[in-house]
């Protein structure tokens, strides 16, 4: 069953691992290393200010998620991190609101999972009403999508990609739900974390 589905993944998207570009080395810009079929136009201008950023109504947060963003990981990751290194971290009650952007011709999606289902080939549906795109086991190509949600339990979660197999491989962002937090932060890799503006 898993070698099928593994099977049917490398099929789907039409790549293999041996093909994709090697990671980038330490301190070398990762964008410099090219992605087939990128629809660049999709994700110009965006940087690491604009992955989380306070809303236009109280209590909201915005969080921007680039899909293949770099060629960190073979091109799964979110915002260029992967297997939860980046870390959203937002207050209980919260409304957040997700920009899901894949300008890569392989399928991606953006669901909210808790964190351990990251483990599994499928996600399922999402953990809170309305946290992730339209049907994310088949994902989306060459576009964007947008979904929200109130974070209205504690815990540890991800944003993972749904596509099956995607999110085993790593494609997936931490999130925290938190009692204590008084604002929402982000902390990406080994940096500290920053506070939502």
């Amino acid at each position: 069953m898993i070698r099928r589905l593994f099977s049917t993944f490398l099929l789907t998207t039409s790549i293999s691992f041996a093909q994709q570009p090697a990671a980038p080395p330490a301190g070398h810009d990762a964008h410099a290393v090219e992605i087939p079929g990128l629809k660049k136009e999709l994700f110009a201008g965006i940087t690491e200010a604009d992955f989380l950023k306070l809303g236009d109504k109280p209590k909201t947060v915005k969080i921007t998620l680039v899909a293949t963003y770099s060629a960190s990981n073979y091109g799964m990751n979110f915002n260029g991190y992967s297997h939860g290194k980046a870390i959203f971290t937002v207050p209980k009650d919260w409304t957040i609101e997700v920009a899901f952007i894949n300008p890569s011709p392989i399928p991606h999606s953006a669901v909210v999972v808790e964190k351990d289902t990251t483990r599994k080939l499928q996600m399922g549906e999402p953990y809170f009403d309305g946290a992730g795109v339209p049907k994310p086991e088949v994902g989306l190509s060459l576009t964007k999508a947008e979904f929200s949600f109130v974070a209205d339990e504690t815990g540890e979660f991800a944003l993972a990609c749904g596509f099956p197999a995607h999110a085993i491989n790593g494609h997936w962002l931490a999130l925290n739900i938190s009692d204590t937090a008084k604002a929402p932060t982000l902390q990406l890799g080994d940096k500290p974390a920053v506070e939502a503006k």
